[in-house]
């Protein structure tokens, strides 16, 4: 049974959601601010969170943000703006899919049931996942079940999406990375040639390796193309 996150303060709306989502066999959880929200999500482990973007205290994107620090669970925005720089946002912060207030039942149910298929992992997948050696390349050494990285023992504190994009060049250190494959496979979402995250967080993934005593050049620019890591140092 699938699990799910209900983030709405509109009781009447929180409550509807809740029916319809238990009615067609989910487990929720409700939480009806920003901050109980996330006491939920640092705690428990979701399939889903439907989230609601005018919340009291923090606002629905901050927790958007902050969870894609940390996870991947699917997510479901509910909004009151119809706009389309409102929508590009939402899937730059990380949003699954997202629904526009007011909203047909049906909808919510199928656009529901699209995201727990669309993320679902089997438990064959999961042991698969757990039993994956550790990787390396030069002094860099990464556990990706613990989600540990370390340059010559010396632990290196990564986000989420760092360790991702690392994680992926160390286990083809032979391949170019274009910015498209790094943001649509590390992101889920399509690519947009302005964004400019993937630039940022191969800069800060260089940074803080650089901090824990290895160097700059483990991942090099290939320019007109992307980033490829670098088999030698300078």
């Amino acid at each position: 049974m699938a699990r799910i996150l209900i983030i709405e303060d509109n009781m009447e709306i929180h409550q509807m959601e809740k029916d319809l989502l238990q009615k067609s066999g989910y487990e929720t959880v409700s939480a009806f601010s920003g901050t109980e929200s996330l006491f939920y999500v640092e705690r428990e482990d979701f399939d889903l969170i439907v989230l609601d973007l005018m919340l009291p205290g923090l606002p629905g994107d901050e927790v958007l943000k902050k969870i894609r620090e940390e996870k991947r669970t699917a997510i479901l925005c509910v909004t009151a703006v119809d706009s389309v720089e409102s929508k590009v946002k939402l899937m730059k912060l990380g949003a699954d899919d997202y629904l526009v207030k007011p909203f047909h039942y049906d909808e919510f149910l199928v656009r529901v049931e699209a995201l727990l298929r669309r993320t679902a992992i089997t438990a064959e997948e999961k042991n698969s996942f757990r039993a994956v050696q550790a990787l390396s390349f030069r002094d860099i050494t990464i556990e990706p079940e613990s989600r540990e990285v370390k340059v010559s023992g010396t632990p290196v504190d990564l986000t989420r999406k760092e360790f991702e994009i690392l994680e992926l060049m160390v286990r083809y250190p032979q391949k170019v990375f274009t910015k498209e494959n790094l943001f649509e496979t590390v992101w889920g979402e399509n690519y947009i040639p302005e964004d400019n995250s993937v630039n940022v967080h191969v800069s800060n993934i260089r940074k803080k390796l650089a901090a824990a005593g290895g160097a700059e050049d483990y991942i090099k620019t290939v320019w007109g193309i992307g980033f490829k890591l670098s088999e030698e140092g300078k």
